[in-house]
């Protein structure tokens, strides 16, 4: 067997470093391509290699120096072609039908979209060669819940017509991400998805959570549909995804589990989300992550002596519900001693429904604090309901005439401050 010059190769495999594929199989080879990018799990660097055989994706986490020894035994004997991809540079191995190694090196232009992203952001190569993001998971890495769920074809490519969900999903693991300093990792942690639907985004999260991340993690999806969740539970069977598991079930009647520690929502319709926030806050989460969706509980009960000059048309008074609803459910679940964010979850071009609800717990001791910070002088008060909000908290739901119910399932437990 011929020894090829991997020492490029192994020079970039850096910080800079993005993505690699090796591919161009000889003739007869099963392995049809192979994938590599950069994971951090358990606070080590490493990557992940995604090898595609027979139709089947095989996943392994490994160090540098395992990972170039695999290089030798790919490179000539099984596959012809390597990409290597980074901020900085694109280096192709071509390898001919007798053997000739050919090396080349394309530097992308620097821009600002190359420099160190803000805390939080991942990383964006706007180059003239390359303009796509840098999402978590990439364009043209084959997953096979996206496969299965229409999202990617067999060489992870997205369905033109999924790519606003490939993207939505995406997003979704980026607000993933920024809370798992929240989620621990000496112990199994449970996350709860209701309205689970289709489940993209809860076979996501498994996905990140578990393979990507390496946390222990169990994930329960609870939906209506029967048939759906059948579809689901036999997917993540098929993926061996033996901690996921999805359930028919109401939220407001679910009483499976005694202690959560994330809790999902996503479009949940009207009061059902108010449901979900309820029973979140009820088992002590950690992390609340909340779409909501089809807000009609306000525009039911709205009245405003002052705001009738607009209220009185229908599509401001709706929007004006809705928005109002989600800013008393995140009020609450600040009373409720959570630090909560209302954040734009994909832009409002590709839906009106994109405000998300991100609530992480403080720590012990941080709500007295955090709560004499946000108010005047007014204080923090107890009300009758037993819940730990401000006067004006009151005084506002009263000027719009409204009592959401996300107030009155939380007024029915004392022990919530």
């Amino acid at each position: 067997m011929e020894d090829y010059n991997l020492s490029i190769i192994e020079e970039n495999l850096n910080i800079d470093f993005t993505d690699m594929i090796i591919s161009n199989p000889v003739k007869g080879e099963d392995t049809k391509k192979i994938t590599v990018r950069p994971v951090t799990i358990k606070n080590e660097d490493l990557f992940q290699v995604c090898e595609y055989r027979n139709n089947q994706v095989f996943h392994k986490n490994v160090e540098k120096n395992v990972l170039i020894g695999m290089l030798n035994q790919w490179m000539g004997p099984l596959m012809k072609q390597l990409l290597l991809r980074s901020t900085k540079k694109e280096v192709t191995m071509l390898i001919s039908s007798k053997g000739k190694e050919t090396l080349k090196v394309k530097k992308l232009q620097s821009t600002e979209a190359n420099e160190l992203p803000a805390a939080g952001k991942a990383p964006r190569n706007n180059t003239s060669h390359n303009r796509e993001k840098a999402y978590i998971i990439q364009e043209g890495t084959f997953v096979p819940f996206l496969f299965d769920l229409g999202v990617v074809n067999h060489e992870g490519k997205i369905i033109k017509e999924k790519y606003d969900k490939f993207r939505q999903i995406n997003r979704f693991l980026e607000f993933i991400e920024d809370i798992l300093p929240a989620l621990k990792k000496d112990r199994e942690i449970t996350v709860l998805d209701f309205g689970c639907g289709k489940s993209y985004l809860t076979f996501a999260m498994y996905y990140y959570l578990k393979i990507v991340k390496g946390y222990a993690v169990r994930i329960i999806g609870l939906d209506l549909k029967k048939d759906v969740i059948a579809n689901c539970n036999a997917l993540a069977v098929k993926y061996g995804y033996d901690k996921l598991n999805f359930l028919v079930g109401d939220i407001a009647d679910y009483q499976g589990v005694d202690k959560v520690d994330m809790v999902v929502t996503l479009h949940a319709c009207d009061t059902a989300t108010d449901y979900a926030l309820y029973k979140a806050v009820k088992w002590g989460a950690e992390v609340i992550l909340s779409v909501p969706c089809c807000q009609h509980e306000l525009n039911r009960q709205i009245k405003s002596e002052l705001l009738n000059p607009i209220l009185k048309y229908g599509l401001i008074k709706e929007r004006i519900a809705a928005l109002a609803t989600d800013g008393l459910r995140a009020e609450l679940l600040e009373s409720a001693g959570y630090k909560t964010q209302i954040l734009e979850f994909i832009d409002m071009e590709h839906t009106p429904k994109n405000i998300l609800i991100r609530a992480v717990k403080r720590k012990h001791g941080e709500t007295a604090e955090q709560a004499k910070d946000r108010q005047d002088s007014s204080k923090a008060e107890t009300n009758a309901a037993g819940i730990k909000g401000s006067k004006e908290y009151e005084e506002l739901i009263e000027f719009l005439g409204v009592r959401p119910k996300l107030y009155d399932l939380l007024s029915k437990d004392v022990d919530i401050c």
